[in-house]
């Protein structure tokens, strides 16, 4: 990790504010933390993407841990559904930042953008169709979407809230347990991210910008869980596909001109 000095203080404070941001609406949503960073790493500070993807993944290790503990003080987890969540996900992981470490893996991205942004329609739409009592369904494809929400969110630097929020709720599973609980697994998911891009390229990967998203992040973490409790399962459906559709769409346009 570089040497702080004012200089990177004075520096760090934008993103300080980005980790706030970011990590509210991840924390209330269950996604965009690492969009939102990933993209301003990348585009604004031209950082390497596996370097940004790094950061951002030793950054959420702090923020998901903070995380996890209000969503799970609130009871917004489904451990059930966590238990068949976070090991996928974690070899999904993995195997996309040692990808990433060694390939451009910039290839499906657009690819994926696309399909993330047509769900974020769908989510809008299932949001505007349900009614106040609308019954909720236990979701039937869980393994698959973790070990693919791993690998996407590894090998480009976030993806693991969208992909896998997104098709849960498609699924019909509950908003608000289902933010929680894929918001706690991410916990277990960065940390082995992390890991492997440790082993992999080192510590000189980390930005020194990684530490204001974390000062950023760490405020906002616990108001995350506090909103998802509080606010109505059609208005977080709509949200979720708002987020979702207005970010997969900046980041295919972003992959498309680039």
């Amino acid at each position: 990790m570089p040497e702080l000095t004012m200089d990177h203080l004075q520096a760090i404070l934008p993103f300080i504010a980005v980790g706030f941001f970011a990590q509210l609406i991840d924390g209330a949503l269950g996604m965009a933390f690492g969009v939102i960073t990933n993209t301003m790493l990348v585009s604004v500070m031209g950082v390497p993407p596996a370097r940004a993807s790094a950061s951002v993944h030793l950054v959420e290790t702090f923020t998901t841990a903070a995380s996890a503990i209000s969503h799970i003080l609130h009871r917004n987890v489904n451990w059930t559904l966590f238990a068949r969540l976070v090991i996928p996900g974690m070899i999904g992981g993995v195997t996309g930042a040692y990808l990433l470490a060694n390939i451009d893996a910039k290839a499906a991205r657009p690819f994926v953008m696309t399909y993330l942004a047509l769900i974020g329609v769908y989510l809008l739409w299932r949001a505007w169709r349900m009614s106040h009592n609308h019954q909720h369904k236990p979701a039937k494809i869980v393994e698959p979407l973790g070990l693919v929400g791993g690998f996407l969110d590894a090998a480009g630097g976030g993806g693991w809230g969208p992909v896998v929020t997104s098709n849960l709720l498609v699924q019909g599973t509950e908003p608000r347990q289902t933010i929680g609980t894929v918001n706690t697994a991410e916990f277990c998911l960065t940390t082995v991210i992390s890991l492997t891009f440790i082993l992999t390229i080192g510590l000189e990967a980390f930005t020194v910008a990684a530490i204001g998203l974390i000062i950023g992040g760490l405020m906002a973490a616990p108001l995350g869980a506090v909103l998802a409790k509080r606010i109505a399962a059609k208005r977080l459906l709509f949200l979720v596909g708002t987020v979702l559709t207005i970010t997969s769409a900046f980041s295919l346009y972003r992959s498309l001109i680039g």
